[in-house]
This record gives C-alpha cells, sequence and structure tokens, in this order.
C-alpha cells in the first residue's frame, strides 16, 4: 500500500461543504471547543484571511487555503471584492487524535493554478457548487473528499511539513520504514530491521529519524500502537485482541502504555471518549 491511503484508510477525513456563492462581510470561522478543520477554495475576486493572531493576508488569485485542525480565523471581503468561494468544514472520527491532522501545519495555501490535479478538482468541484443539479449536495462533498486527498497529496509531493511524521512520509529512505510500520503495528520492530529497511548504519538512521520525524523510532512506534488501539477499542473490540493486534503480549501490557501515555486505563480511555461524543453511558 502507499504511503498515505494507509493512514486515510485507518484515520478518516471527511469534508462538507456549508456555503458556496458570494462572500459579503466578515465570516469567523473556528471553535477551540470542537475539532473540525476547514478547507475554503476561492474561484475568483478578493478576500482578506485574518488568523488568530491578528495577521492578515490577502488572495487575489484561484487559492485553496487549509486549516487542517480547529483554528479561529475571519475571512473578510466587500462587495466590490467579488469573492466566490466554497467553504467545507472537516470532521474527524477520531475527534481531536487524528494523527494526520496533528502531523499537518496549522495553516496552508496552494495556488490552484500551479498545480494541474488541485486545478481540475477544483474546477470540477466549482460547476458543482455553482449550479442547482440534481443530487448536488452529495456531489460536492464528495468532490470536496476526493479534493481533500488531492490536497494531502501536493503536502507530500511538495514536502511542504518539514518536521513529523508527513514529513517523514515525504523522505525517500524513511517512507519506506513508516509505510511498514503503519502498515504492521503488531510486528516486533526494532532498531535494526528498521535500519537495514532504509539502508543505514543504525546510529545514522535513529538520528535521522529524530531529526525529521520529531522523536525516536520506538516512541513514535508507541504513539502509533496506541492510536490504533484507541480506534480498535471504539470498535468495541476487548482489551486483549486490541493489544495482540497492536504488538502487545496482552491486556495488561496494553494498559501499562495507556497508563504512561493518557493517565488513564484503557477502558477509562474508553468512557472519556464517549463521554465527550455524547454517547454517555446510563449510571
Amino acid at each position: 500500500m502507499d504511503r498515505l491511503s494507509e493512514i486515510l484508510i485507518r484515520f478518516s477525513m471527511n469534508a462538507q461543504v456549508f456555503f458556496s456563492g458570494n462572500l459579503c462581510g466578515i465570516k469567523p470561522f473556528g471553535s477551540p471547543d470542537n475539532s473540525e478543520g476547514h478547507i475554503h477554495l476561492l474561484k475568483s475576486g478578493k478576500l482578506t484571511l485574518i488568523n488568530d493572531q491578528g495577521e492578515k493576508k490577502v488572495f487575489e488569485r484561484p487559492t485553496v487555503i487549509f486549516f487542517p485542525q480547529a483554528t479561529h480565523h475571519r475571512i473578510v471581503a466587500s462587495e466590490s471584492d467579488q469573492a466566490e468561494l466554497v467553504c467545507a468544514s472537516i470532521q474527524y472520527n477520531d475527534g481531536f487524535n487524528n494523527p494526520l491532522a496533528n502531523a499537518l501545519p496549522k495553516f496552508l495555501y496552494f495556488d490552484l493554478g500551479t498545480s494541474e490535479y488541485l486545478g481540475q478538482t477544483a474546477g470540477w468541484l466549482f460547476e458543482e457548487a455553482f449550479n442547482e443539479r440534481c443530487g448536488r449536495q452529495p456531489m460536492i462533498d464528495r468532490l470536496s473528499d476526493i479534493f481533500l486527498i488531492q490536497v494531502l497529496r501536493q503536502v507530500l509531493e511538495d514536502g511542504t511539513v518539514a518536521h513529523g511524521m508527513l514529513a517523514g512520509l515525504s523522505h525517500p529512505q524513511l517512507s519506506k520504514v513508516l509505510i511498514k510500520i503503519h502498515q504492521q503495528p503488531e510486528e516486533n520492530w526494532n532498531l535494526e530491521t528498521l535500519s537495514n529497511m532504509a539502508a543505514m548504519s543504525r546510529s545514522k538512521f535513529a538520528e535521522l529519524f529524530k531529526d525529521v520525524v520529531g522523536q525516536p523510532p520506538g516512541d513514535y512506534i508507541t504513539d502509533w500502537r496506541l492510536f490504533i488501539a484507541q480506534g480498535l477499542l471504539k470498535k468495541n473490540k476487548s482489551v486483549g485482541l486490541v493489544a495482540n493486534e497492536v504488538g502487545y503480549e496482552n491486556g495488561s501490557a496494553l494498559a501499562r502504555v495507556f497508563r504512561k501515555k493518557t493517565g488513564l486505563s484503557p477502558k477509562e480511555w474508553l468512557d472519556k471518549f464517549n463521554y465527550s461524543a455524547g454517547f454517555k453511558n446510563d449510571p
């Protein structure tokens, strides 16, 4: 499997369009108490983006503006700016705990004219969003999902992210290692096996991995296993079965990792997640 598909299969990101048309005035986005990101596609005209620090940036060309995580920002356009745009929210089934969202920068933007594939998909999305055809809403939502994947591809191909998981996936040698870790979290990975996979010495590999990904290989593997375990627990799989699927000998070993990383047992973590998601247990 390729470097992006495994992550998208395990940790879903879905875009849902909630606005398309001419923007006039000030529109705020991003609430710190939810996990929605936002993506804005400027078709034509001019808009001003004001970030959570009060800094302004003006866009006057067809552009995609991407906030992977919940980030307060405002978009400003006057009537004379004639800003035509499509706005979509990005939902994560994993709430705040989506590793892909966490690996992305706070804010990204791309000129649609510089990327053939982004431009093609955006053109199709605009065509649907600004015309009243049957099946319009489901079509633009699905096109938004496709467009979101195109944006992530662009991030990987451009090497936009300097550190973290996506930076590692953009690296020619480290990407091979990360893909294997992502696909097979249950394997008994060790430094020698991983460094051989990258065709490097153990010391050079460990140093490079930490510099690019931001943490030692062992810590990354533990965090990835925890991400996977949390997803499996939410599917009501037993702690013992989850432990085996992510490379731990038994449920007790997994519970120790949970306690160390989250301060909670697997059951306590799941109860907390369900409560925050609105699935409060009956007393």
